[in-house]
């Protein structure tokens, strides 16, 4: 027999040892329902742990992988085509660059079918082919049979009975040469022709790893600080702006000077800025309210082409507004009624009078409050809390401005005095407004999946958006509210070179390169795939990984380098946001190319296997897995070796067959994946 036949009875006969850390998210219940008239319905019912889903048979190709659901057997006529039941979820993938769509915690699978002869029994078998993700990992796609017989009154049911009791013997075959766990010597009992010393090299001496370094636990976090800071750097640009700036002053000098008593002047000004920042934060309480409402909202406007489009023509507006050409105000009736209450005094009189300062400030601040919205709305899972944080923020950065002016008025002199130049803070404002509105374009060309918005001709658009604005920082150009021959100031010609620099940055991206450019602008840009140079030929940031581990092992062997198994799927999306977003940085890239065989195993490779090496095993609880596919042996392998099923799934091991340091999973941050990496290859260069 060929070894690689041996590996495949070798991962066969260590499948019953799998323990419990294998995940298994999904629990299914099979059932036939008698509809009457010799009409049956298969109905096979998926339950999913909270936080899992899996894909709809409705996805767009060149994404996850479809739910597939067939009925068959003896006897049997199928009546149209299954269905789905369930909340149909759909979500825009970034690493996809489209929308997938997948249900949560329940769904339903249906087949009608009759009994070709209604006088003799049927045999029912329902196969269903699924893959189960997470927002961290994706679980190898996985094909289960479940088996059960209809029989009407009066019909015999000696021959199901008889095909049941043969799929039982070659089950039972299966399961009786299995004789030791995984982890021990494997012994062979009713396959004498194989030898069990030429087995162990198929199983490999994946015991306890050589080194715990370079290991830890990830965990997908939101990035709330990150959010705090945009927010606070957003509302410090803002302060210099011609809606707010000329207020400081005044506003510090209202409490400093317009009262007898300092102290309390001071203690004034100090409630006044913690107002500012309340009101700032209760702007996100409507947004807890819509999402505990309707908790998929945020993702459906993420996921809407015409709420993208929309957000597109928004920017654009406000981008025209911070150029001079219109004002975007609040109905002057909001800030009158505002005003007005201000002359109740005290505690309330402060917070109106920041309440305020916060409308009549709206045509500047409104712009850089949408850019926010837009960022947190199109950009994470848990929009309300980002948006709560990046307006604390926002309203931090006002509060602390207004209070230490406060309590050190004569800082007040050494702010520069109003003109020209808040001008250009709004321009160039209007400029970023610019490029941001592109980010919203190209995600409804990706849902959309028109891909007319190439990255390269994204890349030229702000190409001509930074020339736009370094031409207009020097002078060159000029807009409505500008002087007519304005100082060019030795800040704003440093800006603008800055602007060139960043031209020049650019420009790299529109040449074509093994390796990925631009790696500032990851998550921004549409996804390496959408281009107009992009070939799969081209393999993996330039790299052709081995897709057979004998092959691999093989080549490790002969350059002396460890392994790097990297159990993946073509529709993995974690896997793909690894490779374009960490894999390519230019700390990660040289270590992938130069000092390890990289062995990429596609657990969901539908290449099928010989017929001599396909067969069944029996799950229990009525479940069959079939192993029929190429991706099933590395998915079984994984699973065996690893007690793993997840994709992404890195392990390091040497040539010789020995786990270097603790695998690890799902999508993770570059630092953590470089510390795997050099964990084990060091190890490996100071031992070999």
């Amino acid at each position: 027999m060929k070894f690689r036949n041996w590996f495949l009875v070798v991962l066969l006969l260590l499948a019953a040892g799998i323990n419990a850390q294998i995940k298994n998210p999904v629990k299914f219940k099979f059932t036939i329902n008698d509809l009457g008239n010799n009409q049956y319905e298969a109905v096979l019912n998926a339950t999913m742990e909270s936080g899992w889903h899996i894909y709809s048979k409705d996805l767009p190709e060149d994404t996850g992988i479809p739910t597939e659901y067939k009925v068959s057997g003896k006897n049997i006529e199928l009546i149209g085509k299954f269905t789905e039941v369930g909340k149909k979820h759909e979500e825009f993938s970034e690493a996809f660059g489209g929308t997938i769509v997948f249900y949560s915690n329940s769904a339903g699978f249906k087949q009608k079918f009759k009994l070709k002869d209604p006088a003799k029994p049927g045999d029912v078998t329902s196969e269903i082919t699924y893959q189960t993700c997470d927002d961290r990992v994706c679980l190898a796609p996985n094909t289960l049979e479940f088996n059960q017989k209809v029989t009407p009154k009066g019909a015999t049911d000696e021959t199901v009975e008889a095909k049941t009791e043969a799929t039982k013997d070659s089950v039972k075959t299966i399961e009786t040469v299995v004789t030791s766990p995984v982890k021990g010597d494997v012994t062979v009992t009713q396959t004498s022709q194989l030898d069990p010393k030429q087995l162990k090299i198929a199983t490999i001496d994946f015991q306890k790893p050589l080194t715990d370094c370079g290991t830890k636990e990830n965990k997908v976090d939101e990035n709330y600080w990150t959010y705090l800071f945009l927010g606070f750097a957003g509302g410090l640009i803002a302060l210099l702006t011609p809606c707010v700036f000329p207020m400081i002053p005044l506003t510090v000098s209202f409490f400093t000077k317009g009262n007898t008593n300092k102290a309390k002047g001071k203690r004034d000004a100090m409630i006044y800025g913690f107002f500012i920042l309340l009101i700032f934060v209760l702007l996100s309480v409507p947004f807890h309210l819509i999402d505990g409402i309707a908790g998929n909202v945020f993702n459906e406007i993420s996921t809407s082409v015409w709420l993208n489009v929309a957000f597109f023509i928004i920017f654009i507006f406000f981008a025209g507004s911070f150029f001079g050409y219109y004002d975007i105000t609040l109905p002057s009736s909001i800030a009158n009624k505002s005003s007005k209450a201000e002359e109740a005094g005290g505690i309330v009189g402060i917070f109106f009078m920041a309440l305020t300062l916060v409308i009549v400030s709206f045509s500047c601040t409104g712009p850089i409050l949408g850019g926010l919205l837009g960022s947190a709305v199109t950009g994470s899972s848990n929009v309300p809390m980002l948006l709560t944080f990046a307006l604390a923020g926002f309203g931090l950065a006002w509060a602390i401005v207004f209070g230490l002016l406060a309590l050190f008025p004569q800082a007040l002199k050494s702010l520069p005095k109003s003109g020209g130049w808040m001008n250009t803070v709004k321009v160039v404002l209007g400029f970023v407004e610019l490029a941001l509105a592109l980010k919203f374009l190209s995600k409804a060309d990706l849902v959309s999946k028109t891909f007319l918005l190439k990255r390269e001709l994204f890349i030229a658009i702000w190409i001509v958006i930074a020339l736009g604005l370094a031409l207009y920082l020097f002078g060159i150009i000029r807009f409505p509210h500008d002087d007519k021959k304005p100082k060019i100031s030795i800040t704003r010609k440093i800006l603008g070179a800055l602007g060139i620099g960043f031209v020049i940055y650019l420009i790299q991206g529109l040449i074509p390169a093994e390796r990925p450019k631009l790696q500032l602008l990851s998550g921004i840009l549409p996804p390496l795939n959408v281009s107009y140079f992009h070939d799969e030929k081209d393999g993996i940031l330039g790299m052709h990984p081995e897709h057979d581990f004998f092959k691999a092992i093989e080549l490790a062997k002969k350059e002396n380098k460890p392994i790097l198994i990297d159990f993946t799927g073509y529709g993995c999306e974690n896997c793909r946001k690894m490779e374009e977003f960490v894999w390519s940085e230019p700390d990660i890239l040289p270590i992938l190319q130069n000092d390890v065989v990289l062995a990429s195993l596609y657990v969901d490779d539908k290449e099928e296997l010989p017929e001599d090496q396909k067969t069944k095993i029996d799950l229990g609880d009525g479940q069959i897995k079939k192993v029929k596919t190429i991706g099933d042996r590395w998915s079984l392998f994984q699973q065996v070796n690893f007690n793993n099923n997840s994709q992404p799934h890195y392990v390091l091991i040497t040539p010789d067959g020995k786990v270097i340091n603790t695998p690890v999973s799902g999508y993770m941050p570059k630092e953590d994946f470089k510390k795997f990496l050099e964990c084990g290859v060091n190890y490996y260069k100071t031992t070999k």
